[in-house]
Parts: structure tokens; sequence; C-alpha cells
């Protein structure tokens, strides 16, 4: 760097020279630290940054439903549910008075019932022991008839269905580690199993689902919408992708080592998809043949990024655009909606927002101009605002897909909500320590979740499985 001394013999137009290049690295390096200050603050609320990345400095939560919209608590119409007493108790307990009074020790008359309290408790717990006895008989001819054992009774000592089911919603749908499960069934039921026994039953009755997990995805693919989405998956020890389909009755996971079209040819499902795929926008999902709709909850989250921490009005405009055609969009789809709300008024407004929507895009186009090609090898680097005015231009009938499709929705919630479970299980875990112990999560997570989304009781369901007559959830 020039010293002052050396400043003294620089002519005036070198000095001039000198004090644009300083000019010109001030403002780069103003620029970088805007930038790392930028990427410092994002978080799980204005990027799609997961949750658990935020640490210690989780941001305050905050709503963007508007205040005084909707009453806090239950709201009219809402049911409710509390505990209320039992019309038949399966034991009574009688607490009766004294034969005398305590007073004149006269005999008391009959006694009757003042006030009834009823106790919700558990039995106690405890594991049985059915013996199986094969009998024999000989006739007088010589001829030998033996008995059979009952279905699923192979050998001389076992576990029984509701055991081995037990041990795979703890493990498996639960995600409770292998040596708490083991644990717990002792602690639960006296029954001391080991580990090993433990991951056994994940194992058989991932065979056993195995046919109806392939029936469950081949649904999801002849739905008219389906949700897609992806997350990493820690499997020995290196990376692998979780890809996972979702629609409201059906939920399928499948493991691979490769996220995006490699991946999807393997799993041999979203290819056969023809209605409309909900997903984040993410380049391979976009080559499928088929009808798009984007997640706004991921652009809502880029806006607020762009608004708070760049200082782009337009994008609280398109915050303030999106949130109201989602409420919109709601009470058009809302059960005994207003009579005077009709078809004709809603598709006049969805035009007046689709025009809004453009005349924002244009300010934002004012705001962010494009980077222009330097002529160097590549596409110049456009800022975080510039790609996503981009993006919400090139797939405009994608982002707005909620608006024009009735069973469309907003968000691809219902995919990202697919993908939690999941990674708690890895969080319990570490990760999963083969290929196949990841698959065979997949298979059992993909029956459980479909059929509690099917209101059945999942356990129950695994019974049956382990005992030969597996449930079957509704496809249509």
């Amino acid at each position: 760097m020039p010293t002052p001394t050396s400043l003294s013999h620089l002519s005036h137009a070198e000095k001039d020279a000198l004090i644009l290049t300083l000019q010109e690295q001030i403002k780069a390096l103003q620029a970088a630290v805007k930038q790392l200050q930028s990427r410092s603050n994002m978080n799980s609320r204005n990027s799609s940054k997961p949750p658990s990345s935020d640490g210690l400095n989780k941001p305050a939560p905050k709503s963007l439903r508007v205040a005084g919209e909707n009453p806090t608590g239950g709201q009219k119409g809402h049911p409710g549910r509390t505990l209320s007493q039992a019309t038949q108790p399966d034991k009574v307990v009688v607490h009766n008075v004294p034969d005398q009074c305590q007073a004149c020790h006269l005999e008391l008359p009959f006694a009757y019932v003042v006030e009834t309290r009823q106790v919700f408790d558990l039995p106690v717990l405890q594991f049985e022991v059915t013996e199986h006895h094969a009998m024999q008989a000989i006739c007088s001819c010589g001829h030998v008839h033996t008995a059979e054992f009952p279905t699923g009774v192979n050998a001389t000592v076992q576990y029984g269905p509701r055991a081995q089911a037990a041990m795979v919603h703890l493990n498996q749908n639960h995600a409770v580690s292998v040596q708490r499960t083991a644990a717990l069934m002792k602690d639960l039921f006296g029954l001391g199993v080991s580990q090993a026994t433990v991951i056994k039953a994940g194992v058989t009755s991932a065979a056993i689902l195995q046919p109806t997990v392939d029936a469950i995805g081949q649904g999801t693919v002849n739905a008219d919408v389906l949700h897609a989405d992806e997350t990493g998956l820690r499997v020995v020890k290196k990376l692998h992708w979780l890809h996972v389909l979702a629609t409201g009755t059906l939920t399928w996971m499948g493991c691979h080592p490769k996220r995006g079209g490699e991946a999807f040819e393997s799993l041999a499902l979203l290819q056969q998809f023809k209605g409309v795929l909900v997903h984040d926008g993410w380049l391979p999902y976009k080559a499928l043949q088929c009808q798009h709709a984007l997640c706004n909850a991921h652009h809502l989250r880029e806006l607020t990024y762009l608004l708070e921490e760049q200082d782009n009005a337009w994008a609280g405009d398109m915050i303030e655009l999106l949130t109201h055609a989602n409420h919109l969009d709601n009470l058009n789809c809302a059960d005994g909606k207003s009579p005077n709300y009709s078809a004709r008024k809603y598709q006049t407004e969805v035009r007046e927002l689709r025009d809004l929507y453009e005349a924002i895009l244009a300010q934002a186009d004012v705001d962010n101009p494009v980077v222009p090609s330097t002529g160097k090898r590549g596409r110049p680097k456009q800022s975080k605002a510039t790609n996503l005015v981009g993006r919400l231009r090139d797939y405009t009938d994608d982002v707005w897909r909620f608006m024009t499709h009735p069973d469309v929705p907003f968000t691809n919630n219902l995919a990202e909500q697919t993908v939690r479970m999941p990674k708690v299980k890895q969080k319990v875990s570490g990760c999963f320590r083969t290929l196949p112990g990841a698959q065979t999560y997949c298979v059992i997570r993909s029956y459980c979740a479909t059929m509690h989304k099917q209101g059945a009781n999942v356990y129950e369901s695994l019974v049956a499985a382990f005992k030969g007559t597996t449930p079957q959830p509704c496809f249509g």
C-alpha cells in the first residue's frame, strides 16, 4: 500500500487514479461485508434452512396472519374434547358409610349414591405365555394322527405378534432407539428382549408390509395432486436421500444414494405421474412430464429475507399479495361460503391479483437489474433478489396454480411434514448403519403414516400384519 511519503511524488492524475481505485475497493469490501452479514442473518424463517440449524439463536416465531383476523383459542363451531365419565365403567368401588350414626349412635337406614367420581388408568401390563400342545393319537389300524400347530407358531419358543408389533411401533414408528425400546419392553411389560430381537422384528415386519407399501406408492402416482420432497439421510456414513410422496391419505418413502433424475428412474414412480405435482421448485422435478405447482411457503421465506435484510420494498408488497391470495382461495374453497361470493367474482379477483403481481415484478426489475454478460464463459452471478424475480416470472402459472386448481394447496407442507419424523429418527440414531436398515425404516414408516392418516389404529394394524392379515389402506 502506498505510504504518505511515496504519495508526494505522484502527479495529480496518478493521485486521482489511485483514489478511484481505492473507492472501488471500498465499495467491493462493503458489498462483501453486507453479503456476509446477510448470510449470517439467514434462519429458518427467512430462508430454506431447516429449523435445526438455528441453534440457540432461534428466531422468535412471527405469524403471517393478520392480527385480529381470527380469535385465539377454539374457533366457532369446534366441538372441543375433554375427559368425561364413561357410561359403563369396568370396575365399581363402593365407599360405604358406617352402620351407626356418629352423633346419636342409632342404626342408619339404607345408603344411596350421592356422587360418583371416575379414575382413568392403565391396568397392570404383564406379558403372558401361551403354550400350545400338539396332540397325537394312533388308530388301531396303525395310522398316526397328529394335530398341527396354528399358523405362525413355528418354534419351540418365540415372541408373539403383539410383542413384535410393540417393538416395531416403538422403534420404527416412534423413533425410540433400539436400546431404549428393549428397556421399555422390560419396564412396561416385564418382557426382557435383546436389541437383536428388536431389529429382527423390524426386518420381519418390513418383509410383510412390502407388497402393501408398493401398492401405496402406486396409489400416490395415480392421484390428481401429489406432494413431493427430498431430504438428506446419513446411511453407512455417506449422504443418501430420502424421497417422499404424499397425498392427504397416502404416504410413501424411499431411500436412494442420489437426489435427482437417477433416483427418480430407480424408484420408478414419479415418471408415471400425470397430475399436478406440488414441490419446492427443484430443477429435476420440473423435468417431469406433468403439471407443476410451486410451494409458496418457500417464496414467502425468501421474500421475508429480501424485505428484512436487504430492504426490498417490493418484497413486502409481494408478501401481502400472496398472503391475500391464499386467504381469498381459502374463502373460495371453504364449506358454507357466502352465497354472494360467486365464481365469476372470484375469477375477476384472480385476474386483478395477477395484474398486480406483474406490476410488482416490474418494479422488482427496476430495483434489481440483471447483471449483463461480461463475455466470459458461463452466466454472470445474479443477486438473490434477481434470481427470485426471474423464477416468479418464468413460472408464474406454477406459482398461481393454487388459485386455478381447486385441489392444489398454497404450500407443500404435506410433503415437508412427512420428512419430519425421519429427521427425528436420524437424530436419535445418528445414522443408518446399513442401506437395508434405511429401506426397512422407509417401508414401515410409509405403512404406519398411511394408516394414521386414514384413522386406523397403527398398533393393531401391525399386530394384524404379524398375524398374516395385513389391513389394507384405501387407495381411492
